[in-house]
């Protein structure tokens, strides 16, 4: 939209300066983003993926799994996610990356474009952000409404946003709260909609409490500062104080069901690594405010030439009350120094240090930034002498910026290309206001809009470019995700038995992305006990513990109800792996109910080989664990501790065992990294001690006589520790499964958060349901009332007495009563504030009655 059509618009009285600024920060914010992509060649635009990291791995498959909610197509609901993890507490998932308003937007996309429907959303969400912060400056103070769309798109397309929100698309609800929450605060000062305010807090915390707190401190801090701006008295300083307060903590209350839920899940999640908080440099520090600098482990802090000239200028614009100035700068000097000190940096991040970048509070800054641009704008154009200062201020930062290797031979030229643009438009249209030049004003808007549109795009297509060479990435779905949910799809058979989508994954949520119930999942809420559990019988993951992967394991298949698994060809797009497997092919193994009857309690605890902790889970001994001897490249048996680091000094180390002819081979080695290869068959691990842990894998069959010699090919130093081999004897195990066929449920159902089970008249023991014993579960045997569930190595366990013929277990989420019931009063107190209110405005505006007046009789006259 041009400046002509942006104008008739502000004039016209169907809108405001306003809608015109907000309207304008959306499009430009938009567009650039947009464009950027286009010049990096990135998804939508062009064939680089921009599925990097935890966009791949978390943010698109539960898009896909909410997609399959709205569309009835997900196996389980609210509460449970049966997909994921052989059974995982879905509403903390939900409020931690689900919960956003345009979050349901992805359901309106065909199935096969949830990437375009992510990408969409993301964009939504940074127009959003900018239409908020234009219209948060035109309420700070009246100026120009063009200034304020353009400073608002500043803040939307931030290094934070261009770095971090672009694949962390849940924080980006942050960068669109912040502005509104200051709006909120602005509101409490006029004594004005409350009631909104109380709501529009609560959608905040509701999209994501995590960057609504970051941005709940920051408009705190905006509104002290004008509360000490303002003329009020103290008293009404503190009243207008007391209102913000209680129109957060309302909000928070009304939010409370889902936070609650999610604070909870975090409790019981798999606790990650304990970090400790390094401030950078002040050369990083400083180069992350130019253009074109990109690093995940500094702040994001660059909002544009324009934004940050001005910021530099106002405390040398004398057009601006010397208390507005010192006011602005000190706040933003001491956020910016709250940054790099390591106990404000914990209060920023709620207390916790972040396991991964370390400053995700920086749009809170960039926000900062643009608002004191606002003040310096807005008292009207900074004259010479402030520009002249802020340009002092700009080299002297450049001069300190360029000693980072952050700072890259690109950024000269866009650094220069916007400098000219941002100093150039405002010097001409300072000139234009004092001359009434069209002209010139038009020119010096070309100039602004033009240097922000360019210097944005390519800020943003480099952190694009750099990104993806420097993480993980994952192809947009495709032909393999088609293929791999059309095989789940035939295979399925939910919930006689799972269906596996398969050891070697697309990204770390396939049963989200492609269908299927398996142990895969990746979550920042996985559950401590699921970790514990797999961890023990053998499975491996990533970040460090939260990121669990399929086990390809016929005795957990039948602990776990596996009845078919799909086995698939590494993929492709992950160039750096062995390319090993061929076509897709589905394998299917007979395997009990999900509901078995153990005669034992089940109270041993786990050991440290996963072939004997599957046995205790089974219930049946079916390995056969030989002693290993590993061999170096000439054949000669290492010592114990020449077992680590062998990845550079042996190139082809080798295991040696023995095995029962016929059994099949598998390999425990989860410090191990690179290739395994008997007879002819090779499998992969993957291991990073202590970030990744490579999970046990399939051999193949010992020969006749049963000598195994498993080639080794490490790619990184690593350990194979002792009774690394196990040899299943599959008819032990067939056995065993037609034990607990006999023994086990006739008949199980499942819904959302119940599971239901006809159990064999005179059952004793311990019922087991094939699922981690998360917190939450509540089980009743029979007609008996539901009690917390027990816990059977891990998995839900009911006692049986023999009376009993049914079982019922439901879920209820940790943390949901004590959040409804706050919300439930946080609500009932909004209607009685309402209520009180209506009241005291109705009293106000009531008319008082008419007074009665006696007139006087008037003589009574005529004719009688």
């Amino acid at each position: 939209m041009d400046r002509s059509t942006l104008s008739t618009a502000v004039s016209s009285g169907h809108s405001s300066p306003k809608k015109a600024a907000a309207l304008l920060a959306a499009v430009i914010s938009a567009a650039v983003f947009c464009a950027a992509d286009a010049v990096a060649r990135s998804y939508p635009f062009g064939p680089r993926t921009r599925s990097v990291n935890d966009l791949g791995n978390q943010y698109v498959p539960f898009h896909a799994h909410l997609w399959d909610l709205l569309h009835g197509r997900a196996d389980g609901g609210l509460f449970v996610n049966w997909q994921s993890g052989f059974g995982s507490s879905f509403l903390p998932d939900l409020g931690t990356y689900l919960s956003s308003p345009f979050a349901l937007l992805v359901g309106l996309f065909p199935r096969d474009e949830i990437d375009l429907a992510v990408y969409v959303i993301t964009v939504l969400k940074i127009a959003s952000a900018g239409a908020a912060m234009a219209w948060l400056l035109l309420s700070l103070r009246p100026g120009r409404w063009w200034g304020a769309g353009l400073l608002g798109a500043s803040y939307a397309l931030c290094g934070w946003t261009v770095a971090l929100g672009d694949y962390n698309p849940m924080w980006l609800d942050g960068l669109a709260a912040l502005p509104l929450l200051c709006l909120v605060g602005e509101w409490t000062l006029q004594r004005r909609r409350p009631l909104l305010g109380v709501l529009i807090v609560a959608l905040a915390w509701i999209a994501n409490f995590y960057t609504a707190y970051m941005a709940t401190l920051c408009a705190g801090l905006v509104l002290l500062l004008r509360l000490w701006l303002c003329d009020l008295s103290r008293r009404q300083r503190l009243v207008a104080a007391g209102r913000a307060v209680g129109t957060v903590v309302l909000g928070m209350g009304l939010a409370a069901p889902l936070v609650t839920v999610v604070y909870f899940g975090t409790k019981h999640a798999y606790p990650g690594r304990v970090v400790q908080f390094t401030p950078v440099g002040t050369e990083d520090l400083l180069a992350r405010l130019l253009p074109t600098t990109y690093s995940f482990g500094t702040p994001a802090l660059y909002v544009g030439m324009t934004a940050l000239l001005l910021a530099l200028a106002l405390p040398f614009h004398r057009a601006v009350p010397r208390r507005v100035r010192t006011g602005w700068t000190v706040l933003v000097a001491a956020v910016a120094l709250s940054l790099q000190w390591g106990p404000t940096h914990l209060v920023w991040h709620a207390f916790v240090t972040p396991q991964g970048s370390p400053y995700r509070q920086a749009f809170v800054l960039c926000a900062l930034l643009v608002m004191a641009a606002w003040q310096a704008l807005s008292y009207g154009l900074p004259d010479r002498r402030a520009l002249g200062a802020a340009g002092a201020l700009l080299a002297l930062i450049t001069a300190v910026a360029s000693q980072s290797h952050l700072v890259k031979p690109v950024a000269w030229p866009i650094l220069g290309l916007a400098v000219i643009g941002a100093a150039g438009g405002l010097l001409l249209l300072r000139r234009a206001d004092g001359r009434g030049r069209t002209v010139m004003a038009g020119l010096a808007l070309v100039l602004l809009f033009g240097g922000q549109f360019g210097e944005a795009a390519a800020t943003s297509a480099v952190a694009t470019r750099v990104r993806l060479g420097h993480m993980d990435d994952y192809v947009p779905w495709g032909a393999r995700q088609e293929t791999q949910a059309a095989a789940i799809a035939r295979a399925d058979g939910w919930p006689r038995y799972r269906t596996d989508p398969g050891r070697e994954q697309t990204v770390a949520n396939d049963p989200l992305l492609v269908g299927g119930q398996g142990a895969q999942y990746y979550s920042s809420l996985t559950a401590d006990v699921l970790t514990r559990t797999l961890t023990a019988l053998g499975d491996g993951w990533t970040s460090r513990g939260r990121n669990l992967q399929s086990l390809d394991n016929p005795v957990t298949d039948a602990i776990f109800s596996v009845g078919a698994r799909v086995h698939s060809p590494v993929d492709t797009h992950q160039a750096y792996l062995p390319q090993l497997g061929g076509s897709l092919s589905v394998s299917r193994q007979d395997v009990p109910p999900l509901v078995t009857v153990r005669s034992t309690p089940g109270r041993a605890a786990f050991g440290p080989s996963p072939y004997r902790n599957q046995e205790l889970l089974l219930g049946a001994r079916v390995y056969t664990v030989p002693r290993t001897a590993v061999r170096d490249d000439n054949g000669k048996p290492l010592r114990e501790q020449d077992r680590v680091g062998y990845g550079t000094a042996l190139t082809h180390p080798t295991i040696t065992a023995d095995c029962p002819a016929g059994s099949q081979v598998h390999l425990w080695a989860p410090r191990y990294s690179g290739t395994a290869r008997l007879a002819g068959r090779t499998a992969l691990f993957r291991a990073q001690f202590p970030r990744n842990r490579a999970a046990m894998a399939p051999l193949g069959t010992a020969p006749a006589d049963g000598r195994l010699r498993i080639e080794l090919t490490p790619d990184r130093p690593g350990l194979i520790p002792r009774g690394a081999v196990g040899c299943l004897d599959t008819a032990r195990l067939h056995r065993a499964v037609e034990h607990l066929k006999s023994t086990g449920a006739t008949q199980v159902t499942v819904s959302d958060a119940t599971v239901r089970a006809e159990l064999p008249a005179g059952s004793r023991g311990t019922a087991v349901l094939a699922a981690p014993r998360i917190a939450g579960w509540r089980c009743a045997a029979g007609d008996g009332d539901a009690v917390p569930a027990q816990q059977f190595l891990g998995l839900i366990a009911v006692p049986l007495d023999g009376s009993s013929t049914s079982l019922t277990c439901q879920f209820h989420p940790p943390g949901l009563r004590l959040g409804t019931a706050v919300g439930a009063a946080t609500l009932l107190t909004l209607i009685l504030l309402g209520a009180v209110a209506a009241v005291r405005r109705r009293r106000s505006t009531t008319p008082a009655p008419p007074t009665t007046r006696t007139r006087p009789r008037e003589p009574m006259t005529g004719v009688l």
